[in-house]
Order: C-alpha cells, then sequence, then structure tokens
C-alpha cells in the first residue's frame, strides 16, 4: 500500500474535525494516528494562542514579576540601616555574611576572639564599592565559650548603636571522633561554643528586642542539626540543641513580634573541618574531601541574606543528597539508619587502612 502522508496533511486541512474523517481512506492506522496528534497539537496551539489566554498568560507573569519586586524592594528596605551583629565574623561562613550585609547597607556590630582579624575585615569593608550608603562598623571582641563575657560584650554590643535589629549567631566549632574514644570536656567544648554561648547571647539581647517589640534572631545551624551522620556525635548534638531551642524560641517571640529563623546549610567550602577538634581535643587540621566540595561561603551568605531579608523561619541551603537525607529520616527511618551504619563501617574501614 503506498505512502500517503501528502494526501493526509490536504485533507487535515479540510477535515478539522478529525473525529469524522472519513472510513473509506486506505492510510494506515498508524498514518491516521499521527494526523490525529498533529491536529490535536495544532488545536491546542491555536486555544494557547488565542486572544482570550495570552492576555491571561502576560497578566499572571506580569503579577509574578511585581510580587517579586515589591518583595525585592521590602528586602532591601528592611536591611538598610538595620544594625545586625555576626558572631564569628572574623572568617569563613561569618565573613561573608559581614560583606553581603554590609553591601545591603546594614550598620554592623562584628564579634569575634581575633582583633587583628576584626579590624583586617574592617578595612576591607571600607574598601568595597557599594550602590547604597554604608556604616562604619563597630568591633567587640569576646570568646562566645566563655560564660563569664556574655554580659560585659552584650552591654558593649548595645553602646555600639543603641540597639540590635539582626542578631546573627553564627560562630561555632566542628567536630570528628569516635563517641567511645570522645572525652566529656570534649563534648562541653563544642557545646559551650556552638550551643550555651549563642543562646546565652540571645537571652542577653532579648529584652531590649522585647522592649521595643522588634528584633531578628538568625542561628546558624546545619543539616545535622536534623541528621546525624557517624563520627560528628558532639557537632550534631550541638546542632539538634539549636534547632531545638530556636524553634521554640520562635513561638515564645511572635507576642513581641519578634522574628526568628534558622538556617541550616549543607558542606561549606571553609575552614571549619581544619579548626574542627578531635576526640582528645587536638585540633584535626584535615581539610575533608565533602567540605572542599562544599559551595562557597559567598554563595551561602547571599543566601542567608535573602532568608533574613524574607523573615523565613527555617531554611535548609543542601544540595540534593542532604535534603533527601533529611525527608528520608522522617518517612523511612529504618532505612536511614542502616545508610549511616554502612558509612560508619566505611569510614572505619579508610582510618584503619
Amino acid at each position: 500500500m503506498a505512502p500517503c502522508t501528502e494526501e493526509w496533511n490536504q485533507r487535515g486541512k479540510v477535515f478539522k474535525n478529525f473525529e469524522k474523517l472519513p472510513e473509506s481512506w486506505d492510510c494506515q492506522y498508524d498514518q491516521l494516528y499521527l494526523v490525529r496528534k498533529s491536529l490535536l497539537k495544532v488545536r491546542v496551539m491555536d486555544f494557547v494562542t488565542s486572544t482570550a489566554i495570552l492576555p491571561l498568560l502576560f497578566g499572571c507573569v506580569g503579577i509574578f514579576g511585581v510580587f517579586k519586586l515589591l518583595q525585592w524592594i521590602r528586602m532591601k528596605a528592611y536591611l538598610r540601616n538595620a544594625v545586625v551583629v555576626v558572631t564569628g565574623a572574623t572568617s569563613g561562613l561569618g565573613r561573608e555574611c559581614a560583606r553581603v550585609f554590609y553591601s545591603a547597607g546594614a550598620k554592623l556590630v562584628l564579634c569575634g576572639r581575633n582583633r587583628e582579624a576584626l579590624e583586617e575585615l574592617t578595612k576591607e569593608l571600607a574598601s568595597l564599592a557599594t550602590k547604597v550608603q554604608t556604616h562604619k562598623p563597630y568591633m567587640v571582641t569576646f570568646d562566645l565559650a566563655d560564660p563569664g563575657a556574655i554580659a560585659a560584650a552584650t552591654a558593649e554590643i548595645l553602646q555600639c548603636f543603641g540597639h540590635v535589629d539582626v542578631l546573627i549567631n553564627n560562630a561555632g566549632i566542628s567536630y570528628r571522633g569516635a563517641i567511645v574514644d570522645t572525652t566529656t570536656d570534649v563534648d562541653k567544648k563544642v557545646m559551650e561554643t556552638n550551643y550555651f554561648g549563642p543562646v546565652a547571647l540571645t537571652k542577653a539581647l532579648l529584652p531590649s528586642m522585647i522592649k521595643r517589640r522588634q528584633g531578628h534572631i538568625v542561628a546558624i545551624s546545619s543539616v545535622q542539626g536534623k541528621i546525624s551522620i557517624p563520627f560528628r556525635s558532639a557537632y550534631a548534638a550541638s546542632k539538634h540543641a539549636t534547632q531545638a531551642f530556636f524553634d521554640c524560641l520562635r513561638a515564645e517571640m511572635e507576642q513581641y513580634e519578634i522574628e526568628v529563623t534558622v538556617i541550616s546549610p549543607g558542606y561549606i567550602h571553609t575552614n571549619l573541618s581544619l579548626n574542627a577538634v578531635t576526640a582528645d581535643g587536638s585540633t584535626y587540621g584535615v581539610m575533608d574531601k565533602t567540605t572542599a566540595q562544599g559551595r562557597s561561603p559567598a554563595e551561602v551568605a547571599r543566601d542567608v541574606l535573602a532568608a533574613v531579608g524574607k523573615k523565613k523561619k527555617d531554611v535548609i541551603l543542601a544540595d540534593l543528597l542532604p535534603s533527601l537525607a533529611i525527608y528520608l529520616r522522617t518517612l523511612a527511618p529504618g532505612l536511614f539508619f542502616r545508610l549511616m551504619a554502612s558509612r560508619a563501617r566505611k569510614e572505619r574501614k579508610s582510618k584503619n587502612s
């Protein structure tokens, strides 16, 4: 039987209602199917491009664009001239947060243990080219892990601009080691820096925020505040505690109109693993492969800026696999536990080899 594609194309123009095509036509069934499919596509395109649907589509796009623009303007207005305190500002994510918030026009109070590093950062910020009016940052030097230093540091922070609009609890320390080999002093050290220090500083600054009925508390947590992986027990425990505390704080501060944001990044390419403590309290001193392949701190800092500007409650800044692991822990815990046990065996084997 000879092909008749051209004949079908010609006849298709005449018989637009393809349900009533003459049965006497002798083309094969697959050709009939192709013609019907082609005509269906034409009808769909006619519908999409009709005068009724196009204005609707353009209208939706326009409304969405206006919404995003208003959201962007609101975010810029929220952060411009806001007093922002950044702990752990001397390096890594804290340093990049200082850069992006400074460029957004915030009034910064930079906190850290190393005065020279803070002064260097202040000079660097002054050299940045920005599109908005900027403000000279203040510096407050103290050790967040020292409970006795919190009260004096809080008073000094409040003296800088008279109040605090945004507190970014960023300072932290990581850990690598087996639970059976780790002393409780190491557990306490990690908890002091990652949990008790930020909690103490937050509690110290809260009364001034409550009095003004205005403020925003940000906790830089971790994906390991939602799931736990082997040989990170002290770190994961401190971040789980951080997540729980600030979730409670969010609910309690709602009546005072104080925002609370918990941000959980995945791996970030910083010196976190290099400076991590080990089971005996010594410095780890190794750049993990996962850390080396992590996101740039500048990129994460921009996401932190956006999350604060949009007043988001809980943000996960991680790749696909860590994000899936969080849901797997909830939806299929048995499978998650087996995967973590397998990971522990592989990591233990690599260390012993």
